[in-house]
């Protein structure tokens, strides 16, 4: 992939990406659309658009921490519906919070905000680990803005030894670099993004180059994380936010959940049989998918995944 220059056409993949899964259909029209919220926070999302209509969105993606809403890029090309996906607090173009409290309940209510801008029905929200803790808030506070809730590679209460301890892992030490492929080297070594194209492209698409020349990721959370790997530990250990966003509350949310719940986790993901057998048990009513791929399911299998999700939301 050649360099791009910083201002590059943010919607430029899209043609590569619906090659690279063998879909063939007339590309959507993708926009970036933007709500300023009651505390001055800018709340930033893509939309697309079916080509030859002007159909408003059915399905709604909350992505991951650390990633942004391009994320879902490859599987709503594949879903091939309506789609809105927003980037939350503190990633993507959205403002990052003062506060640093990215936490599900914090978070919903700036989704809520966006439904009721953006959409016009009842939504299938998809949620990607954080954004899937985020969706369940939301469907748990604003039932009637959900009418699907599609929980991806997370469940409240996660073995936080294994998967999680990479991301912080990941994101912990320096906060800028001279070049973008310092990042996609260092993404590469922790076995992120797939091939180099697609490493690049995630990293054009999640980073910026400040005033003085040097690329920070767009994402608070890397900041937060290298703080907490500076911080002194203490006797019981460090409460970061990336360890805070999957407290006990996620179970409360979705226990007050009225909508159909879909958990899908990859076969070597984030989440444990043990971690899958406390769903099933608190939230039997719920369908659930294993699916051949680790914990960026939208990023390893994203037709696959598109497909699936065509499947409930039709």
């Amino acid at each position: 992939m050649p360099r791009m220059a910083d201002d590059f056409d943010e919607f430029s993949f899209l043609p590569a990406q619906a090659a690279d899964v063998g879909v063939d259909a007339p590309l959507p029209r993708g926009e970036r659309v933007s709500l300023t919220l009651p505390d001055g926070r800018t709340l930033s999302a893509l939309r697309y658009v079916p080509a030859g209509t002007e159909d408003p969105p059915v399905v709604t993606f909350l992505h991951g921490a650390g990633l942004n809403a391009h994320t879902w890029d490859t599987t709503i090309l594949a879903l091939g519906l309506p789609a809105l996906a927003i980037d939350l607090a503190g990633h993507g173009d959205s403002s990052w919070r003062e506060d640093a409290a990215y936490l599900a309940r914090v978070l919903a209510p700036d989704v809520i905000a966006a439904l009721e801008t953006w959409t016009d029905r009842p939504q299938v929200l998809v949620g990607q680990s954080l954004g899937a803790l985020v969706a369940a808030a939301v469907a748990a506070s604003a039932p009637e803005r959900v009418r699907d809730l599609v929980m991806i590679d997370i469940t409240p209460g996660i073995d936080q030894s294994a998967g999680p301890s990479q991301i912080r892992a990941f994101f912990a030490g320096p906060t800028d670099w001279a070049s973008r492929e310092e990042l996609v080297e260092k993404a590469l070594a922790f076995g992120l993004g797939g091939s180099r194209d697609a490493a690049t492209r995630g990293v054009y698409l999640n980073s910026r180059v400040r005033d003085d020349g040097r690329v920070e990721w767009k994402h608070h959370f890397a900041h937060l994380a290298a703080a907490a790997a500076n911080a002194p530990e203490t006797e019981g250990g460090t409460d970061d936010e990336l360890t805070a966003v999957l407290s006990e509350t996620g179970w409360d949310d979705l226990d007050a959940v009225s909508a159909p719940i879909t958990l899908i986790r990859g076969d070597h993901g984030y989440v444990t049989d043990a971690d899958a057998g406390e769903f099933a048990r608190r939230v039997p009513a719920a369908s659930l998918y294993v699916v051949p791929t680790g914990h960026n399911v939208q990023e390893e299998i994203p037709a696959d995944l598109g497909r699936l999700l065509s499947g409930i939301a039709g």
